[in-house]
């Protein structure tokens, strides 16, 4: 049984514990600094549960001590306070975070460190590289990557035509912070919520805009051998410019708090939720120029005695595979692992990755 650390008690982090500890082949705690956070908890009585705070000098390496790894499901900005820890406990360390600097930082901390370090393990960025990364292997040469991801209520009921469903610090941060992309061959930074665009799947009519770290590491993988890569999170349609009249018009950007508390106080959350992934890809393939795309929408479901929304499910699945692929040796012991590097087909075989399976499993091209 491998021991491993859950940092946060919110949404994700209950997911994570939940499924873990339902295998039976995982000891889990969870860290948080709210008593209450851990004591809505919904998992098994067998789940741990520590109050401390991280940031306190010592406090998490202490808890880390003798553990197989460390997963992070806190606020972005508390990132590199975990793989820190992570590093001079030497366990193993995973992540969620779409923060571009705090993935910078984890990169720095694996040069020297004696474990596996494999951030950016959910939904986007996370297995939206896997699918990208192994429908460009299949091209002799690449023209453009366009990567489209979105959490979306199955029914939008205010004007956002949005609910709350995961961290509201990590969606206003990709709403604010420079965006990567391949522009003509090149590694360019673009604006956030900017290059917005519509699009059609299955009748419903969607818009999709900029928004930062969804790309994860692939920039830097693909620098060179594309020429158009980009990431866009996909809204109802009206949404971004909502969010264009708030955080530029208003000047929200700048008091992050305030738009925090307003969107807390007024978006309710949703376990009613639709995650979509759509990936399109093109390029030369035996001289002949051609595009191959996949598109899979995945929806709330029952996780042990907790049904949980969709993006939930999502997150906390690609971050259970891929503890469970480094647990069986799958992927290298030490370093630092890319998402790109993960095969998907190794990734959905895996009892977590499976959450992302296709009903009718129409993604088999490669066959």
């Amino acid at each position: 049984m491998k021991d491993v650390v859950v940092v946060g008690a919110g949404k994700i982090g209950s997911t994570i514990a939940d499924m873990l500890s339902g295998t039976g082949d995982y000891k889990v705690t969870v860290v948080d600094r709210s008593a209450t956070q851990l004591g809505a908890l919904e998992v098994p009585d067998s789940v741990e549960r520590r109050e401390i705070d991280i940031e306190a000098p010592g406090a998490l390496e202490q808890v880390l001590a003798g553990k197989f790894a460390v997963l992070s499901a806190a606020p972005f900005h508390l990132t590199t306070r975990i793989a820190e820890a992570a590093a001079a406990a030497g366990v193993h360390y995973m992540d969620l975070t779409e923060d571009v600097a705090s993935t910078r930082r984890v990169k720095e901390l694996a040069r020297e460190a004696r474990t596996a370090f494999i951030p950016q393990c959910g939904l986007a960025p996370g297995f939206i590289s896997i699918v990208a990364a192994d429908l460009a292997k299949r091209f002799d040469t690449l023209e453009s990557v366009r990567m489209r991801v979105g959490a979306l209520p199955q029914y939008p009921s205010n004007a956002l035509n949005y609910n709350l469903t995961w961290s509201t610090d990590g969606v206003i941060n990709e709403y604010c912070e420079p965006c990567e992309a391949i522009v003509e061959g090149e590694l360019v930074e673009v604006p956030p919520l900017e290059e917005r665009e519509e699009f059609s799947l299955d009748g419903v009519t969607y818009e999709a805009f900029n928004t930062s770290g969804g790309l994860g590491t692939l920039a830097e993988t693909l620098k060179g051998k594309v020429r158009t890569l980009n990431y866009r999170t996909i809204r109802y349609p009206g949404h971004a410019a909502i969010m264009k009249a708030l955080l530029n018009d208003l000047g929200l950007r700048h008091r992050r708090h305030v738009l925090k508390d307003i969107f807390e106080s007024a978006l309710p959350t949703t376990l009613q939720d639709v995650v979509i992934v759509f990936v399109t890809v093109s390029g030369c393939r035996n001289g002949r120029l051609m595009q191959e795309t996949y598109a899979n929408k995945i929806y709330s479901r029952r996780v042990g005695a907790t049904v949980r929304s969709a993006i939930q499910v999502t997150t906390a699945s690609g971050i259970c595979a891929v503890l469970d692929m480094l647990a069986d040796g799958a992927l290298p012991a030490r370093g630092f692992i890319r998402q790109e590097d993960i095969a998907l087909e190794a990734f959905l075989a895996n009892r977590f990755g499976r959450a992302y399976a296709q009903p009718e499993q129409e993604y088999r091209l490669a066959s």
